[in-house]
């Protein structure tokens, strides 16, 4: 008579074919996550009752001042271009300094070091203030040219006229283009360091793979480095754009009377309606962010395109290789 092995495991209909049967798992229970679903219910209902059934809010009023003329011509000419100008001036000038921060020449490094420490530390508020009384150290206007060299000639007996041109500060430091050099000026100590990450985070191959196929430092760098840049340095420039967007509201510093927010708070205080103002405000800086996040997105699918996946992979390791064999070629 044989007898069944101890190993041997009965299946689910009992028979012991070896294999055991099925397991019948139940779901850790979670109540608090219940909980929290409960309460952001009720929260985002509250809200929404607020919204919908407060009279107080005033919302024939609010689309109403959205759409007045004065407030139309602030959104494009205060906040739309000021966030155009100052990002395009910050971008150029945060690529320009991190580059200079990589150098390999100190001077270079110092100034971009300098530059980035400085304008970090400025509130955006001190520093448009600041620039709104700019013209009182050049009442005659802004000389431009080179510096010290008319004490130089004075000392030799000479005269010499070291000036190109006389630009009025009030006009340069105030108003709209005032507005967006100094939040530009601003952006680029941020974008300075957004543009360096983005740039360390490149394969070193990549560089060695460029400069043994006899490209230069700044062909690699325009070429090369950039392009794979982008992908880490467009996240935080989109973040960037809808703080600039936000940020245009503190042209009131200088002042910039053709600002959105300022506009409509104008509009508040003549009809003695400030909350319903914020509300109108706050829909349009939805709106435009929204806008902006957008285009964030399609900027990161196009940069992002071929990362990661194999041939991008493969294509990245030949070229690694091929430098390496033509730097030893040499």
């Amino acid at each position: 008579m044989s007898s069944t092995p101890a190993s041997t495991l009965p299946g689910p209909a009992g028979e012991g074919d070896g294999r055991p049967g099925p397991i019948h798992a139940v779901p850790v229970r979670r109540p608090a996550v219940w909980v929290s679903v409960v309460i952001t219910t009720i929260v985002v209902l509250m809200v929404a009752d607020v919204l919908v059934t407060n009279k107080n809010i005033h919302w024939p009023f609010v689309f109403q001042a959205m759409i007045q003329s004065p407030v139309i011509r602030g959104l494009l000419l205060g906040t739309l271009l000021g966030t155009v100008g100052s990002m395009a001036l910050g971008v150029v000038l945060g690529i320009t300094l991190g580059v200079m921060r990589l150098s390999d020449n100190w001077v270079l490094r110092w100034v971009s070091w300098v530059y980035v420490w400085f304008f970090r530390a400025i509130p955006r508020y001190v520093l448009l203030s600041t620039m709104g009384v700019l013209g009182y150290l050049w009442p005659k206007g802004l000389e431009v040219g080179v510096p010290f060299l008319h004490q130089v000639a004075g000392w030799f007996g000479g005269e010499l006229d070291p000036y190109i041109t006389t630009v009025n500060a009030n006009h340069l430091f105030v108003g709209l283009l005032g507005g967006i050099l100094g939040l530009g000026l601003s952006e680029g100590a941020y974008m300075a360091e957004i543009a360096r990450a983005g740039i360390l985070s490149v394969d070193q191959g990549q560089h060695e793979a460029a400069h043994a196929l006899g490209m230069s430092k700044s062909t690699t760098m325009r070429r090369i480095v950039l392009p794979q840049a982008m992908r880490v340095i467009v996240p935080p420039t989109g973040n960037e754009a809808v703080g600039m967007l936000k940020d245009t509201s503190l042209l009131v510093a200088l002042p910039v009377t053709a600002e959105m927010f300022y506009q409509l708070s104008a509009i508040g205080n003549r009809e003695f309606e400030p909350f319903a103002i914020s509300v109108a405000a706050i829909l349009w800086y939805l709106i435009l962010g929204s806008v902006f996040m957008a285009v964030q997105a399609w900027l990161e699918r196009r940069y992002g395109r071929g990362f990661g996946s194999r041939t991008a992979t493969e294509w990245g390791a030949a070229a690694r290789v091929l430098g390496r064999l033509n730097a030893g070629a040499r």
